[in-house]
């Protein structure tokens, strides 16, 4: 099969060099530096430092040769990109071919849901997202996970799996594609609210207490919304906001680790060279809450932090060492 990923980022990349092993698969990138890198040296550096890529990846710039190539397109570039890159990718498009999103955010004008935009943009083309604890280093590193790949054609879902299962890597099939979606976006902002209590050193009980109360708010929340309750205990809930969490890895536990250091928002993100999804799902989700009528506060304390209205160690008063309680009494 001829398989095209959009999008030269550490997932996009991942995907596209698993995929490269049994696919004829064409990553695509807008930086050209970049795609010489990953022909040339079959490296991604400023992603996946460290990795060596198989031979058979190939890489272009050419956004028309990398979507008319596609027998599937998987579409890997960042959530407040997918609309354009899909209006972009429309004219190249062949009819039919079944659209995957690795994207894991909602659109800020509507809250849609990637495949919801996928699906507006270009209607008539099975759509699929594929979403789990995938942490990209972990599995570049051929260690084990598993991911899930959710649509609503079970038909589709069934082929989509044996395409993407290999190895280390496997993939399960769920039909909640609400629930898988809203998962992987929201734990988002609990990520964040994780690592700024890592930034404050608040301990481990602090931080798995915010990982729960922030899993029952995002489960609340995704239920209202079309989600199965199910779907938030399993690998697209649970499982990826604990790898989430806890990795060092994460760009959303770092950058929430830096605001818990004491930097802004703003000097953050810029010393991350990739984009941390829960800074814009902050804002939406306290929205949705507001609508759905839902009391979800640490999603809450998240977006007054990132909007500017509050300080990360305001967010968690009553949660650190209290002067005078640093020890037992003696």
């Amino acid at each position: 099969m001829r398989i095209t990923v959009l999008g030269g980022g550490s997932w996009g990349t991942t995907v596209a060099n698993m995929l490269a092993r049994r696919h004829e698969t064409l990553l695509w990138a807008r930086n050209a530096d970049l795609v010489s890198e990953i022909t040339e040296q079959r490296t991604n550096s400023a992603y996946l430092p460290g990795f060596e890529l198989v031979e058979k990846l190939r890489a272009t710039e050419d956004f028309e040769q990398a979507v008319r190539h596609a027998e599937l397109l998987i579409v890997g570039v960042p959530s407040s990109a997918v609309r354009a890159t899909m209006e972009k990718a429309k004219p190249f498009l062949h009819p039919w071919i079944p659209v995957v999103s690795l994207a894991k955010g909602l659109e800020r004008d509507g809250h849609f849901r990637m495949t919801e935009v996928i699906t507006d943009v270009v209607p008539g083309h099975p759509v699929a997202a594929l979403t789990g604890p995938n942490l990209a280093r972990e599995i570049m590193a051929g260690q084990a996970a598993a991911s899930v790949v959710a649509t609503d054609d079970m038909s589709v879902a069934a082929a989509l799996q044996k395409i993407f299962h290999s190895g280390t890597f496997r993939t399960y099939i769920n039909h909640d594609v609400t629930g898988c979606e809203l998962g992987g976006a929201l734990k988002n902002v609990v990520a964040i609210a994780t690592g700024i209590a890592e930034g404050l050193g608040v301990g481990d009980n602090t931080r798995a207490m915010v990982m729960t109360r922030g899993l029952s708010e995002l489960s609340r929340l995704g239920v209202a919304m079309g989600g199965e309750a199910a779907t938030f205990a399993g690998l697209a809930g649970m499982g990826d906001l604990l790898a989430t969490c806890m990795s060092p890895h994460s760009r959303n536990r770092t950058v929430g680790e830096k605001l818990g250091q004491g930097k802004t928002v703003a000097q953050a993100e810029s010393e991350m060279n990739m984009v941390a999804e829960g800074l814009k799902t902050a804002n939406i989700a306290y929205e949705l809450a507001t609508k759905y009528e839902l009391e979800m506060p640490v999603h809450d304390e998240i977006h007054r932090i990132v909007t500017g209205e509050q300080d990360p160690v305001t967010a968690y008063r009553g949660l650190r060492i209290q002067p005078g309680h640093e020890s037992e009494p003696g």
